[in-house]
Order: C-alpha cells, then sequence, then structure tokens
C-alpha cells in the first residue's frame, strides 16, 4: 500500500464553510473509486493549504487517478497547482475500526 499526500494552495479568504462545502461535493466521486482504500480531506486555514492524503493499493493507481482532469479540477476550485508525495505504507493501526493491516513483506 502507498500514502499519497496532495496538497495545494487555498484562494485568500476562503471559509471553513466553503471547504467544507468543496469536499463534501467530491464525496460521490470518490465514493465510487474502486482503487482507493481510504481518504482524508484536510485543510488549514491558517498556512493557506489544503488537500488530501489518499491510502492505495500502489502508486499506479494514484497517478491514475490523479491526472490531468484531477490537476484541472483543483486549478479550476483552489487556483493552484497540486503536489503529490508518496510513501510506502507497510503498516495501518485503524483504532476506529478496531483493525490492522499489514502488507505482506
Amino acid at each position: 500500500m502507498i500514502t499519497e499526500i496532495v496538497l495545494f494552495d487555498l484562494p485568500k479568504g476562503i471559509t471553513r464553510e466553503a471547504m467544507i462545502a468543496q469536499f463534501r461535493e467530491s464525496i460521490p466521486r470518490w465514493q465510487q473509486n474502486p482503487d482507493m482504500i481510504r481518504k482524508h480531506m484536510i485543510f488549514d486555514l491558517a498556512s493557506g493549504k489544503g488537500g488530501g492524503i489518499y491510502l492505495w493499493k500502489c502508486v499506479e493507481d494514484a497517478q491514475r487517478w490523479h491526472d490531468e482532469s484531477f490537476r484541472q479540477r483543483v486549478l479550476s476550485a483552489f487556483g493552484s497547482e497540486p503536489s503529490y508525495q508518496y510513501f510506502d505504507t507497510p503498516v495501518i493501526v485503524d483504532n476506529a475500526a478496531r483493525d490492522i493491516m499489514i502488507e505482506a513483506a
């Protein structure tokens, strides 16, 4: 598994309510994604950053779903280019679900 962190700059003056509305609008698109395991939608108004933290089966899945159309959606909605970071994620401890995911070595 891999964790992908996508970040982008927020428009000046955007509100918490506007961010939540933007994120809610995208829920159906991500719920239907067969390759994504989990997504956390994040933002920090103080630093002017927003984005998502994704758990994928592999980096190829992340890159396939974060293609040019995704880049254009971020650019249109927030006025900035997204940046991407990828991290190997061999172990996940999920206390809410009382679950542990361990990838085979």
